[in-house]
């Protein structure tokens, strides 16, 4: 096994392991190096009032239910949207804070809390919530993200008030028991294995390690075993103190909901949310939010018994509330993604390519937005052989994006853009999970009728700019792991891609 670090713009760092590893081992530790870069932040336009001139939305837009939202004078916001006929609903907190608020010392703090959560609280032994959700016919279930961290359940309409119990319970007053903290070490560390046995799992955790370098957004969600195996009960417990705070925290809920009530269970259970930090806390580097910085850089893992390599290839894309953020959700739905099982992607140039050439086993696109940044870029499953080639057909159709996007590009990926938007809020719990991210991102709920409006005013212009932000001379970070000896360097790459 060969790995090879790669900074933009600096010297390689290469590893040399023995090719005797199994197929499908993994290595335990990883290596990462690169170099710094700037990103932009852009504020949320207001909200988009149609004009005359706009072309008309459809009356089941028009016609679709608002978000009501409330904020507390502890800056704790509620937000909700009542779907008549409903006889469930969703209910949740979500948390501005996840892996990116932790510090190396503490990192894995949030991820850790949510396994902490479900071990029982100073009112609930670990059995009695348990049974407490079976007997409700509910489902009780939490994540965690680079930047959030989200706790919530899906019920009877009937029991909401029950559910905003459990929730601010598990989250207020989680026992935190040192013998369970230590019991769950082994559970996380063998998450951690199965996590590494997905190879697009451990291939995007590499990139935003090298891409992210020296920042918060590059290190894992899980955290490294070293923190798994020490942090302790104070360490979790100072994470809520320093994060669990009413600004940082939205209830929403969706589906058979009144939002009076919500409202008044919100202010029953989490009225007494801390507002502010002390001034030790406020200090603290524990509570510290850095840039995100994107570097750019490569790390190549390479499996000499592989028969496939699993590469990840991205740029720097854009903020939530970035200018390009709508022309780059575009971007991503004219590339497209690709599976050979599935056939041909006919609306994507690249797609046919790859289909034609039999270049790839599978592409996808991906556009991930965070607070200040984000990445952009491809994940792509080929056959080692082939790897020269499809990185050939993928930097030829990257660089003609900047010119080659067409008026009737565009038209075809808003249909597709808005018809994926629209299937993506199907069903409470999709919906809820909008209302609380939308909340934490923007400070506001836009509804489906504005992305519609905001995606309607966009041109081939708009999308031809973002792609020549994104791709024109630029670095690049990429991770790949496999067979990847036929990968072309990190200069032929950058050079090719504009």
């Amino acid at each position: 096994m060969t790995i090879l670090i790669r900074a933009a713009g600096g010297r390689s760092i290469l590893h040399r392991f023995g090719a005797s590893i199994a197929n499908n081992a993994k290595p335990s530790h990883r290596f990462y190096y690169s170099n710094a870069a700037s990103s932009a932040h852009v504020a949320v336009p207001p909200p988009v009032v149609p004009t005359s001139h706009d072309p008309p939305l459809p009356s089941y837009l028009l016609a679709a239910p608002t978000t009501e939202i409330t904020r507390f004078p502890s800056g704790l916001r509620v937000a909700s949207e009542s779907m008549p006929g409903s006889n469930t609903a969703t209910v949740g907190v979500w948390i501005d804070a996840g892996s990116r608020y932790e510090t190396s010392r503490n990192n894995g703090a949030a991820h850790f809390l949510e396994h902490m959560a479900f071990k029982g609280t100073s009112r609930r032994t670990q059995h009695r919530l348990e049974v407490e959700i079976e007997d409700m016919g509910g489902h009780l279930n939490a994540y965690t993200s680079r930047e959030q961290t989200v706790y919530f359940a899906r019920v009877f309409g009937s029991d909401v008030h029950r559910a905003m119990d459990i929730l601010a319970d598990i989250l207020l007053n989680s026992r935190l028991d040192p013998m369970s903290v230590s019991r769950e070490r082994d559970v996380i560390l063998r998450e951690m294995k199965e996590v590494n046995r997905h190879e697009e799992e451990l291939v995007l955790d590499h990139l935003h390690a090298t891409a992210f370098d020296g920042s918060g957004l590059g290190r894992t969600i899980l955290g490294p075993e070293s923190n798994i195996l020490s942090l302790s009960r104070d360490d979790l417990r100072m994470y809520i103190d320093t994060h669990y705070l009413a600004p940082s925290m939205v209830i929403a809920g969706a589906g058979g909901i009144d939002h009076v009530e919500l409202c008044e269970l919100a202010d029953k259970y989490f009225g007494g949310l801390r507002t502010e930090l002390d001034e030790e806390q406020r200090r603290s580097d524990a509570v510290c939010l850095d840039e995100g910085k994107f570097v750019g850089g490569d790390v190549r893992i390479h499996f000499e018994s592989d028969a496939l390599a699993h590469v990840a290839l991205a740029y720097e894309g854009s903020s939530w509330t970035s200018e390009y953020a709508y022309p780059l959700m575009l971007l991503q739905t004219l590339i497209g993604n690709y599976d050979r099982a599935a056939g041909k992607n006919v609306s994507s140039r690249l797609c046919l390519d790859v289909a034609d050439g039999e270049l790839a086993n599978s592409i996808s696109t991906f556009n991930t937005c965070y607070k200040d940044t984000g990445l952009f870029g491809l994940y792509a499953v080929i056959e080692r052989e082939k790897v020269g080639d499809l990185m050939a057909c993928v930097t030829h159709n990257l660089a003609r994006m900047a010119d080659d996007v067409t008026e009737e590009d565009v038209e075809r990926a808003k249909i597709a853009l808005k018809a994926t938007m629209l299937m993506g809020l199907d069903g409470n719990t999709n919906v809820c999970e909008d209302i609380g991210r939308q909340l934490l991102t923007y400070g506001r709920r836009l509804t489906p009728a504005e992305i519609f409006l905001r995606i309607e005013e966009l041109s081939a212009d708009d999308v031809r700019a973002a792609a020549h932000c994104v791709f024109h001379d630029k670095d690049h970070a990429m991770a790949a792991v496999g067979g990847i000896e036929g990968l072309p360097s990190y200069e032929w790459i950058r050079n090719n891609s504009y």
